[in-house]
């Protein structure tokens, strides 16, 4: 490809990168993308979407062996793995057409390779080692993402130690698996290889699984996984890891004492590494932060005309939330005025069984932060819409400023709670009180109407409970 210059320059065809770039294309800006391996990044290639797809075959299966309580006769539900994997993969790779076809529609350019910042505005890309060019931006947006982490004696080898890539493209189905991390993404796939009968166990160094979300609700979780037959190991240390010829024992301690865990596999969950590394930031003034590029409230860098968004920047490291940076960065550069990000407006959602979903401040952390609060919950068992689907278990909870009634946080934990949180995060970017909230109409009978309620409780006005 011949050298070229354009005025906005990606560097990775992420979420926030293709967005970015769609964004920027949309403004009249010219502009190019470098990716080196998959337009749609790891999200929709290796992460968000190829998971979900695996844990609705996941769901489908759970409900075949609770036919009986809708009345309904499948006689010894089972699954084909091989088949649950190729339509993961299947759903990835449709959508990843669907990106290539976005930016050939906003002609966006689309440069295969690995990129490297030489300085002032000017970046060489070059693909299995040779050159491809060397191309000049008036604005650069990396946008390289992030890597699954691995501790020192874990790293995973592919065959009985996995992060995340080898866990959704398995050939065969685990009998016993210990996941070690209790985030998102631990806590998924602890779900997903649970409901296909695998002795699952989770190991947590925090005190309780799900640390980031509101403490009631990781409790509530806990007890649900429990109940469906996961192991659940808290405030342990996972370490001196021996290998077998097809299994693999674990050292793992909590609470003064060291237990030997002999499992199948290993999956790794313990947070992500930023892609920094080859990218040529010895050649600008970008600085990092435990390896994480620093970006002010435009998603700009220490190098003028080089932004940074996405999980290769701050927290909370979420797909969405690079999409959002994406079009902040692109609209910034474009002379637009866009509105910073708030990181309290930005939802994050498990989408295990049960689903967690949250927005914004957990009580502790409202309380901590100086405010006098309201607390509003709403269990399932109240809801006409849950007790129809078979999906009793699960709460939402309400967190208010009780000065002024704003909403500072929402926390859910349930059936498509998913699907639900979005409510709340509209209402907290809109800067809702509970007054708009309660004199809002919620459709019956919806799952919905749970949301509505919980806030009613949280001015001691619930109905239906």
């Amino acid at each position: 490809m011949a050298d070229m210059n354009y005025d906005v320059l990606v560097i990775g065809g992420g979420p926030g990168g293709y967005v970015a770039a769609i964004r920027a294309a949309q403004l009249g800006l010219s502009t190019a993308v470098v990716e080196r391996e998959n337009l749609g990044g790891i999200c929709l290639n290796w992460g968000c979407i190829p998971t979900k797809a695996l844990l609705r075959s996941a769901e489908v299966l759970r409900n075949a062996k609770h036919a009986a309580e809708y009345g309904l006769v499948i006689q010894n539900p089972s699954f084909d793995l091989d088949k649950v994997v190729q339509r993961s993969r299947k759903v990835a790779g449709q959508l990843n057409g669907g990106v290539k076809h976005l930016l050939k529609k906003n002609k966006v350019a689309v440069i295969e390779g690995d990129a490297k910042l030489l300085g002032k505005g000017q970046v060489a890309v070059t693909k299995n080692g040779a050159a491809v060019g060397t191309f000049g931006a008036k604005n650069i947006i990396i946008a390289t993402g992030a890597r699954a982490r691995t501790l020192p004696g874990l790293e995973d080898d592919g065959k009985l130690v996995w992060t995340y890539r080898k866990a959704m493209t398995p050939n065969t189905t685990p009998k016993s698996l210990l996941v070690i991390g209790s985030g998102a993404i631990g806590i998924e796939f602890a779900s997903f290889y649970n409901e296909l009968g695998a002795k699952v166990t989770v190991v947590e160094v925090m005190d309780r699984i799900l640390p980031v979300e509101d403490e009631e609700i990781s409790t509530f979780a806990r007890k649900q996984f429990e109940k469906q037959g996961m192991g659940i190991i808290t405030a342990a240390k996972a370490g001196n890891l021996r290998k077998g010829a097809d299994n693999v024992t674990v050292a793992v301690e909590a609470n003064g004492k060291t237990e030997d865990i002999t499992v199948d596999r290993v999956i790794l969950a313990v947070g992500i590494a930023p892609n920094t590394e080859n990218l040529g930031l010895e050649n600008t003034k970008v600085q990092t932060d435990r390896g994480h590029i620093k970006t002010n409230q435009w998603c700009q860098t220490e190098e003028p005309g080089v932004y940074a968004i996405g999980d290769v920047t701050g927290a909370p490291w979420l797909a969405h939330k690079a999409s959002h940076e994406g079009v902040i960065a692109a609209e910034h550069i474009a002379g637009k005025h866009p509105h910073p990000l708030d990181v309290r407006n930005i939802p994050g959602c498990t989408y295990s069984h049960p689903q967690i979903a949250s927005v914004g401040l957990t009580e502790k952390k409202a309380k901590e932060a100086g405010y006098d609060v309201r607390v509003g919950r709403f269990p399932f068992i109240g809801n006409g819409k849950a007790i129809a689907l078979g999906e009793a278990d699960g709460m939402v909870k309400t967190v208010f400023d009780a000065k002024t009634g704003e909403l500072l946080g929402a926390h859910m934990v349930g059936a498509e709670v998913t699907e639900l949180i979005q409510g709340y995060t509209v209402a907290k970017t809109m800067e809702t009180t509970e007054k708009e909230l309660m004199e809002t109409v919620f459709p019956h009978p919806t799952l919905s109407e749970m949301m509505h309620e919980s806030v009613l409780d949280a001015y001691g006005r619930a109905i239906h409970f």
